[in-house]
């Protein structure tokens, strides 16, 4: 496995980490989820990351769990908050902060996190409020540093404008061959600002690795196919979609990489990606995602990877 240094900050993090949205929020077994986070050590990975309101609250009482079994300074964990917790918990402002990152370290067995992340950006608060509550967080040791989740730039150019106040070390953008809206305008400007791209969805939940075929039903043991995990992958699994990832299998072929090996490596051939998310259900997937750490894509596969997928590609 190799590193990358999270933005401004002197956090290296695994190339490949592990998420926990769809999966350790009610998707899979305990025994799974301990299984998959097991293999994440056993691989290099140092990085996981979750949010407050992933089955709220399941996933990070789960993690808090399992990783109560690890030294704490082995690895990197990352949480976030903004999204309702319940009728009257929602958003950005201090009174929220300061009530969910205590929350948080609760379910988590933790006394801090490395990284506390806006989930998405709050127009009901202030964003002097925002800044403020994330400082003090920082200031009281309960987080090491900041990020935000796809927040509009014009918005993260604002605060960054703001005086005496924590500086973000990471954005968690949607990212993949798919999907490339962050290359517009996102990546530029934290490139400029040593912001590094910690990304999410890098294989399309699952449709990047080429198991969902135009015409078919899901794999039985797919994300699509699984009644608590599916809930957004109706887009993806579009015969015109799967038709094009089905492209790619050549070009990974030729490449002499797994479909899923070629989607991460994408991903990562950006430099200001930190590390590419990736749920999994099982063990083996864990170490499969991670077998793409340190891969390299030349220009005659990345030019066959814009010609598969056509005018599939969101920008």
């Amino acid at each position: 496995m190799k590193f990358r240094k999270l933005g401004s900050s002197p956090i290296e993090v695994s190339e490949v980490s592990l998420g926990s949205w769809l999966t350790y929020s009610g998707g899979v077994a305990r025994e799974q989820a301990e299984a998959c986070v097991r293999a994440a050590f056993e691989e290099g990975i140092n990085f996981i990351d979750t949010a407050n309101v992933y089955g709220r609250g399941a996933a990070e009482t789960l993690l808090g769990e399992v990783l109560s079994n690890y030294e704490r300074s082995s690895y990197v964990l990352a949480t976030k908050v903004y999204f309702q917790m319940s009728d009257a918990d929602r958003g950005l402002s201090a009174a929220q902060i300061h009530k969910q990152i205590d929350a948080s370290l609760g379910r988590l067995r933790t006394d801090y996190v490395d990284l506390y992340q806006c989930h998405r950006y709050d127009e009901g608060t202030p964003l002097e409020e925002t800044m403020q509550a994330l400082t003090d967080v920082v200031a009281a040791g309960k987080a090491r540093h900041i990020g935000f989740s796809e927040w509009p730039v014009e918005r993260i150019e604002e605060s960054l404008a703001l005086p005496d106040v924590a500086r973000w070390v990471s954005s968690q953008p949607q990212y993949s061959m798919l999907w490339r809206r962050p290359e517009a305008e996102l990546i530029g400007l934290c490139e400029r600002e040593d912001i590094s791209q910690i990304v999410w969805s890098p294989l399309g939940q699952g449709v990047l690795t080429g198991k969902y075929r135009p015409g078919e039903p899901p794999p039985v043991d797919s994300r699509a196919a699984s009644e608590s995990m599916s809930a957004f992958i109706d887009r993806l699994v579009q015969d015109p979609v799967l038709e094009a990832v089905q492209r790619l299998r050549p070009v990974a072929q030729r490449a002499g990489l797994t479909m899923a090996q070629l989607a991460l490596a994408w991903v990562l051939r950006q430099p200001n990606v930190a590390s590419a998310i990736v749920g999994a259900s099982r063990p083996e997937q864990v170490r499969a995602n991670a077998s793409a750490s340190g891969v390299t894509l030349d220009a005659q596969t990345l030019a066959a990877v814009d010609e598969a997928l056509g005018d599939i590609v969101v920008r």
